[in-house]
């Protein structure tokens, strides 16, 4: 009875590494882009001493400008594992149910499928209990400002022929 329960619990923890590997496959292009951005400047933090994976987007949005340009604004949490920070193969890793979820919301623009560098990047991510209202409005703010700014030049430089 206790080697069929051991064979559960573990094969349940194999199911639980592979959905989340899986679940940052299924995501388009252009997020796994984001999330690599987050992952990057979580792991500079001297703080971090797990291997964090992609979880679940909370919001997606995609706003094309024409001529292969576009928007992308991505809300989404990243969860600790049990493997140590600096793994390079995180597929084996399991994860921790025992830390609070890191909650990240980045913007950027795209061209051609690239991360434009101007504007720059917006990255910002927290520990979700430490996620207040007020930084959820500063992320959405600065993230609608970044978008609509670079209209304005466009705008201003249009001619009329009448």
């Amino acid at each position: 009875m206790a080697a069929l329960l051991l064979f559960l619990l573990s094969s349940g923890a194999l199911l639980s590494s592979g959905h989340a590997q899986e679940a940052y496959s299924k995501l388009a292009d252009t997020y796994r882009k984001g999330v690599d951005l987050a992952l990057l400047k979580l792991n500079s933090h001297a703080g971090i001493q797990h291997h964090f994976l992609y979880f679940r987007s909370i919001v997606k949005s995609d706003i094309e400008s024409g001529f292969n340009l576009s928007y992308i604004y991505h809300h989404f949490y990243l969860k600790a594992t049990k493997c140590p920070k600096g793994t390079v193969d995180g597929t084996a890793c399991q994860f921790r149910n025992d830390r609070p979820l890191i909650d990240c919301a980045v913007c950027y623009k795209t061209f051609n499928g690239g991360i434009e560098p101007e504007p720059k990047p917006y990255i910002h991510c927290v520990h979700k209990p430490a996620l207040t209202e007020e930084m959820k409005a500063a992320r959405v703010d600065h993230c609608n400002t970044m978008g609509y700014s670079s209209g304005a030049p466009t705008l201003l430089a249009s001619t009329s022929e009448n």
